[in-house]
């Protein structure tokens, strides 16, 4: 039996979405971050980093989002959530998913928490880090917003859905509270705001939404 560690609205939502889209059967178990179960001794035997979500799969113990993300469209191939191995597509698959981990996330993680890169009491230059963070997602937004409009398509790749797309829609409903001049929210660009409200229409996102007791505004 599958297991995922998780906490709603966090990355962990990602695979929560690839689990229902695969229709496996899954446990749920609560990182309550909240009360610091993440960074409980328990919880760092199975992800020493303290971060979420982590992957159990029988005695395989998986972390990083990504990876995660990798290991089931690998082993659940018939659901075609990523594109055939070895094709210029599963090279762009590829890109995307390193990108969305590496570079849209990092910057959304510097503006959620911007004390991490200063010295603490150091409000100012907090403020200066979520500034420059807010304004380093809105190029990446823009970036997603001209890859869907490269093709026309209704999915990130084009005409089929795949695993990038919950990491999509995880990451850029994290930017529905943003404010000011640096940059707006993700449903607030052209392609993306029909993008999300088709992600939103997805039964399999539905369910996580209602399972992780997520409120509206949705994105």
């Amino acid at each position: 039996m599958l297991a995922l560690h998780h906490y709603p609205g966090n990355a962990s939502m990602i695979v929560h979405i690839l689990l229902r889209e695969l229709k496996l059967p899954f446990e749920l178990k609560l990182v309550n971050r909240t009360r610091g179960a993440h960074q409980s001794p328990e919880y760092l035997k199975l992800n020493p980093n303290g971060l979420i979500p982590v992957l159990e799969d029988g005695p395989l113990v998986l972390y990083e989002t990504a990876a995660i993300c990798l290991h089931l469209v690998d082993t659940h191939s018939k659901a075609r959530l990523a594109p055939a191995l070895g094709t210029p597509q599963r090279a762009h698959f590829y890109k995307w998913l390193v990108w969305m981990s590496n570079s849209l996330q990092t910057a959304l993680i510097a503006y959620f928490y911007p004390e991490r890169w200063v010295d603490d009491g150091n409000e100012d230059g907090a403020a200066q880090v979520r500034e420059h963070a807010q304004a380093r997602a809105g190029g990446l937004l823009a970036q997603l917003d001209a890859q869907l409009a490269s093709h026309g398509q209704p999915w990130l790749l084009g005409a089929d859905y795949s695993a990038l797309d919950p990491y999509a829609l995880v990451l850029c409903r994290w930017t529905r509270g943003f404010k000011g001049p640096a940059a707006r929210p993700a449903r607030e660009w052209p392609q993306l705001g029909a993008y999300l409200q088709r992600m939103l229409a997805r039964p399999a996102v539905q369910r996580v939404l209602a399972d992780e007791g997520l409120a509206q505004p949705w994105v």
